[in-house]
């Protein structure tokens, strides 16, 4: 069997992000049960271009390169810092240029980020229904992160790592079948 093409979108605007490194946490305990093929974008790294762009007509070529490696994926990991109750801005902007049938059945694993236990619903509220406008297939457990389970910037709480590798088998057990769907889907 190939690789599983993952790709992996982190909506940190810069670094080091606690984001960045709970999206790689669960990219990694994916990768230890499967085999995978990955592409990494975050969001801060695209600001210049993505910023100001209006027009889809004119889209610049990284923007591009990553809403192609998004909807060519057999498998989405995301994850967003958690601004005043939502995901970031650039994240949701990135997001707004892909078209709403590009992503229908792409398996994807929703993570966040956030300084309260407030923010903890942001997966719920905001993520999965994002998700499930563009009827992708969100994976049932959600994993989010407050500051206080990292250390220096790396996930270190063994109940979060526990939910990561829970949500890591959902997203093989999902994926892996789902890419014959979406190959056989997009052939016809």
């Amino acid at each position: 069997m190939s690789a599983l093409k993952l790709t992996a979108l982190s909506g940190n605007l810069k670094g080091p992000s606690r984001t960045h490194s709970l999206v790689a946490a669960v990219v990694a305990a994916i990768a230890e049960r499967i085999p995978v093929d990955r592409t990494d974008i975050v969001v801060g790294d695209l600001a210049p271009e993505l910023g100001g762009l209006v027009d889809p007509a004119h889209i610049p070529p990284r923007v591009q390169a990553a809403i192609d490696a998004i909807v060519g994926a057999d498998l989405l990991v995301v994850g967003s810092p958690v601004y005043k109750g939502s995901y970031t801005g650039l994240f949701k902007h990135l997001i707004d240029f892909i078209d709403p049938n590009a992503l229908i059945g792409l398996p994807v694993v929703l993570t966040a980020t956030g300084g309260s236990l407030r923010h903890a619903l942001v997966i719920e509220h905001q993520l999965r229904p994002l998700f499930g406008f563009f009827l992708a297939q969100t994976v049932p457990t959600g994993v989010f992160a407050l500051d206080s389970d990292f250390t220096a910037y790396q996930l270190t709480s063994p109940d979060i790592q526990s939910r990561v590798h829970t949500t890591a088998e959902e997203a093989v057990r999902i994926a892996v079948p789902g890419r014959a769907r979406r190959a056989t889907a997009v052939a016809a």
